[in-house]
């Protein structure tokens, strides 16, 4: 396409609202409503209240990590050197104080969208370009406000009620120059900035604007590489190029990159594709006067559980993550995401209303009357004809479901459940009480951990397979004797001091033979709490039993028993 072709064919105008170090931003909205059973709404509600956690923790240096690497971290971190892909250990030795946490994606998205609610509620029809990044038309906004910069300081506005005092708008000629645009320092060569976190590229300056950047911007690492080899370096250099010759030597990424540098849109694309409008499930009902007690709650709650789940049946849903918020008359919100293992019923709701409702804190000084809201809202929905009964049924699992299910809701959340095998060294460490009708984690942080606890490792000193038949729930004690009948001990080796040859649990009469042991091995964890190092040992009897054992503090315990 020759210039003057180009000229005639320049994109559209486009805002970009860039709200940085998003991650960071989300993750500290979710710990502040998933960490502590109440949570003010000051604190925790800034999606999209208000912004008072978040600006509480930013003067603390943040990173969060994916692979032992950085993924994100805000401008208190940066300062101190530490960058996105820099090893863990390298960003802590950069930074001591650094606090880390894990990177969830999924957390990312979630709080991201009341945010864009909040936006298409100002302005329609945007496109989420990613988590924290979202891109719209300017000539809607500008003829309502009056001019471009009018809008992008009304979008920015309600970024700043929202809580984001850091977000910056970009607005120039295509989506890739405005979000260039939006990632530019102030007073930046090419832009206009009419007001704090407003940069603006004229109509048909976008490319002198794109001009100085870096190539790597607009091409992909393996392209910028080689373009680099070639001298190309900066998008003015690539911009200056014939397209026809970008599109013999490089194919389509190449005319993908230089179109970018020279400040059009892709040619088969619009600019912007408006995402379909999110359709509201949840439900929510007041209370005046409060409610205090918690079976008074559930019963209220009935017609809205109701509600709530015939709304889906209407959208042929059903959910199978439920989120409750109560709200109290102090304004203390207390969240929580329930977890099902088929999908919610208007029972199960209500059932849900009762158990978050006992389980909440009864603070004498804090106060209150009682609770004034309940909002539900599907925290993951699922097409209702994914969990349609098949041709013949499954009637004897539904009817155990059933009847565990009336036995739960008249004993309470944790009085019926089942124990679920996770990750840990000592047998006990492995077994985990899981309430009937949820996951091992309530909550996305619960869920991490548990998948963690389930991982594989690694876990030293843990036992091998084949696991013991039976475990102990509390270390049974027992006495390992050698030839002269003195008790084995550990050597400063981590070995047998004699060969084992008599072996009597507690509360037993009679010693047994041992036949053959394996060498110890050592168990060594926590040694900051003060845990006292364990040796494990596996005995086989005269008899052909088996035993796992371990030493500590001198004594002898039985694990669990092979059978």
């Amino acid at each position: 396409m020759s210039r003057t072709a180009a000229a005639n064919h320049a994109a559209e105008r486009i805002v970009v609202l860039r709200i940085p170090d998003w991650p960071v931003h989300a993750h500290l909205i979710e710990r502040a409503a998933t960490d502590g059973v109440s949570t003010d709404r000051a604190a925790a509600d800034r999606a999209p209240s208000d912004g008072t956690a978040a600006r509480q923790q930013r003067p603390a240096p943040i990173a969060l990590i994916a692979d032992h690497r950085v993924a994100a971290c805000n401008e208190a971190a940066r300062v101190e050197g530490v960058r996105i892909g820099l090893r863990l250990r390298e960003a802590q030795s950069r930074c001591p104080s650094l606090a880390t946490h894990p990177h969830d994606p999924a957390v990312d998205e979630h709080r991201f969208a009341p945010v864009l609610a909040a936006l298409e509620r100002l302005v329609p029809h945007l496109e989420p370009l990613r988590p924290g990044l979202c891109a719209m038309r300017a000539r809607g906004p500008a003829r309502y406000y009056g001019d471009e910069a009018t809008a992008a300081g009304a979008i920015l506005g309600l970024a700043e009620r929202l809580g984001f005092h850091e977000a910056t708008i970009g607005i120039a000629d295509g989506r890739f120059a405005a979000e260039q645009a939006a990632r530019a320092e102030p007073g930046a060569p090419g832009l206009e900035n009419p007001r704090p976190g407003v940069r603006i590229a004229r109509a048909g300056g976008s490319a002198a604007f794109l001009g100085p950047l870096p190539v790597d911007r607009a091409a992909g690492h393996d392209l910028a590489a080689v373009l680099h080899g070639l001298g190309i370096r900066t998008l003015g250099a690539l911009a200056a190029l014939p397209e026809a010759a970008i599109r013999e030597r490089f194919g389509a990424e190449g005319v993908a990159a230089h179109r970018r540098a020279t400040g059009l849109g892709a040619p088969h694309r619009p600019e912007i594709l408006p995402r379909a409008p999110a359709r509201e499930f949840a439900s929510e009902l007041a209370f005046e006067p409060p409610i205090d007690g918690s079976e008074q709650l559930a019963f209220a709650c009935v017609s809205l559980a109701e509600e709530f789940i015939d709304g889906l049946a209407d959208a042929r849903l059903v959910s199978t993550a439920l989120r409750i918020e109560l709200t109290d008359d102090t304004d203390a919100r207390y969240e929580h995401v329930w977890f099902h293992p088929r999908h919610f019923t208007a029972a199960d709701a209500v059932n849900r209303i009762r158990w978050q409702a006992d389980a909440m804190p009864r603070d004498v000084e804090r106060g209150g009357a009682g609770i004034t809201r309940v909002r539900l809202a599907p925290a993951h929905a699922d097409r209702a004809s994914a969990h349609e009964p098949g041709l013949w049924d499954s009637g004897p699992d539904e009817r155990v479901h059933h009847h565990l299910s009336r036995a739960q809701g008249r004993l309470g959340h944790a009085a019926v459940g089942t124990m679920q095998l996770v990750g840990g060294r000592l047998l006990a460490d492995r077994q985990r009480f899981v309430p009937w009708g949820t996951t091992a984690g309530t909550s996305r942080r619960g869920a991490r951990r548990a998948a963690h606890a389930r991982a594989p490792g690694p876990w030293p000193g843990a036992v091998p397979a084949p696991a013991p038949i039976r475990v102990f729930a509390k270390p049974l004690p027992v006495e390992l004797l050698d030839g002269a009948g003195q008790r084995v001990r550990i050597d400063e080796d981590d070995l047998l001091a004699a060969d084992p040859a008599r072996f009597r649990p507690e509360r037993d009469s009679s010693a047994r033979a041992v036949r053959a042991w394996s060498l110890p091995w050592a168990v060594r964890e926590r040694a900051w709490a003060g845990t006292p190092p364990r040796f494990r040992l596996q005995v086989q009897l005269e008899s052909s039993e088996a035993w796992l054992l371990f030493h500590e503090a001198d004594r002898w315990f039985a694990e669990g028993r092979y059978d």
